[in-house]
């Protein structure tokens, strides 16, 4: 009997919802066509808000092109990327009126302007437009400890509307990845739209990470040791994946940074017709001054490592591979070694990391043949790299490394991680020769440590010399036309 009365109040429940079914689904319907004439009045204002923005000259108005970059003060890679991007545009198209959303508004435009000059030596040719953002702190990771990936694409979102409200250009370039403005600004704004890919905000090595329950910088140990926490996040990742495509989907033109970069975002935004390799502009000039020679400065044998004090760099691996080899080598094999990291700290964990490393030094015993130098100045960099025999980088999956670049251009013999830019397009065979060296694993670092030191000074300046000669194909004048033949689809 009771059973039955159960099956009566279930019977009853599903014939209740099922009366809903259609009445939610018009309302859904209906909702929907609302939201499409509210975003069609924004666009509509937006665009008669658009004459505004632009000056008229001789009779025309001026195309007016913006680039996303709220970060354009800081001094890293990407910003150098945007500054010769910059410069590149004003000299093949000196008419349009150029405009950066930044979100540092506590510098002048003219400050700014002074900075990239200060750290790049890149000057522009024509004024630009700067509008100062206020809501930055939508983007940063700090303000999201869960969900992080999710909190700052919707955070960009944010910060997107308060650029397009201020500015509407007729070209949009977001030069920091963040994909999820590309929608508002084409379909709202009404723009032509194009990216530029430094690093995907998700790959699918993420997606491995977490399917195979690794511990790494994006997956913390309790979650790879929980089956149900790995399901969960992998299922978090794979419907995140399929929305970071759509939004991508949207760029008429993609430029990525390199074959590694491209092969992710050709699995996940699949719009080969429009996307292009263009290699970062890297300052090989300044380096090339510096003399090819066998480094006799310094007693001994210096390896150096160029890069932030950040997890992923993975320095550990460096002094623990260079106390393998202090400690497998005989005293009377080599001369005396020294390992110098050079890197910037950006906060206080970046300080504290150091500290872990120096700690490391100590227990592995190897202390004073380590040292720690930094934000040093260039001329320190460059001192260091005219007498260091190895150059060591140890990230898994660099997207890039421009640090690579100004060792092979500063003729210090590279090793550097089997995986990545540098090992798709930067450490690669020259004119059948090669230009540096590859490994994986803490021994497979000693080894070829040992290997490059014991090979003859005439073998090394080989080495040396066909590693400088490769990297012409990353200077400023490479990236210029690389650029300019992506981006001149949006611009005619």
């Amino acid at each position: 009997m009771a059973a039955d009365a159960g099956s009566c109040r279930l019977y009853a429940l599903l014939r209740f919802f099922y009366s809903l079914f259609f009445p939610g689904l018009i309302l859904c319907g209906v909702l929907c066509v609302c939201l499409v004439i509210v975003l069609w009045i924004i666009r509509r204002h937006l665009q008669r808000r658009k004459k505004s923005v632009s000056t008229s000259k001789n009779g025309k108005d001026q195309m007016v092109v913006a680039f996303f970059h709220p970060y354009c003060n800081a001094g890293g890679g990407g910003e150098r990327v945007l500054w010769c991007a910059l410069k590149a545009l004003q000299k093949k198209y000196p008419e349009a009126v150029y405009v950066v959303y930044t979100g540092d508004s506590n510098v002048s435009g003219q400050q700014i302007l002074e900075g990239a000059f200060r750290r790049f030596n890149i000057k522009l040719l024509h004024p630009v437009q700067f509008v100062f953002l206020r809501k930055r702190y939508l983007v940063e990771d700090r303000r999201y400890p869960h969900f992080t990936l999710l909190g700052q694409s919707l955070g960009s979102i944010l910060l997107g509307w308060e650029a397009l409200m201020q500015c509407v250009p007729d070209v949009y370039i977001d030069s920091m990845g963040y994909a999820f403005t590309l929608p508002l600004f084409k379909y709202v704004g009404g723009c032509r739209v194009g990216s530029y890919v430094h690093y995907p905000t998700i790959s699918t090595d993420m997606l491995s990470v977490v399917k195979n329950q690794n511990t790494g910088f994006n997956n913390a140990a309790f979650i790879s040791r929980n089956a149900l926490l790995s399901k969960a996040k992998l299922i978090y990742y794979y419907l995140f994946a399929f929305i970071y495509g759509l939004v991508g989907s949207c760029s008429d033109v993609v430029m990525v940074n390199s074959t590694w970069t491209l092969n992710h975002i050709l699995s996940l935004w699949k719009v080969g017709h429009c996307t292009n390799i263009v290699y970062p502009p890297c300052d090989v000039q300044t380096f090339l001054d510096i003399p090819l020679h066998e480094k006799k400065v310094t007693p001994g044998h210096l390896l150096v490592s160029i890069g932030q004090f950040r997890p992923e760099k993975n320095h550990a691996l460096q002094i623990k591979a260079f106390a393998k080899l202090l400690n497998e080598k005989a005293p009377e094999s080599h001369p005396s070694l020294k390992l110098v990291l050079i890197g910037g700290c950006r906060n206080k964990d970046d300080e504290l990391r150091v500290n872990q490393l120096r700690k490391l030094s100590e227990n592995l015993g190897v202390q004073e043949d380590v040292e720690f130098k930094i934000n040093i100045s260039f001329d320190e960099l460059k001192n260091y790299l005219s007498e260091a025999t190895i150059g060591l980088h140890t990230m898994w999956n660099e997207h890039f490394g421009i640090g690579v670049v100004e060792c092979m251009a500063a003729g210090t013999i590279i090793l550097a991680h089997n995986s990545g830019g540098p090992k798709l397009d930067i450490v690669v065979p020259h004119e059948g020769q090669i230009t540096g060296f590859l490994a994986e694993s803490e021994e497979g670092y000693a080894e070829t440590m040992a290997h490059i030191l014991s090979l003859s000074a005439e073998k090394r300046l080989q080495i040396r010399r066909t590693a400088r000669a490769s990297v012409s194909r990353f200077s400023d004048q490479e990236f210029e036309v690389a650029f300019l033949s992506s981006v001149e689809k949006l611009l005619t």
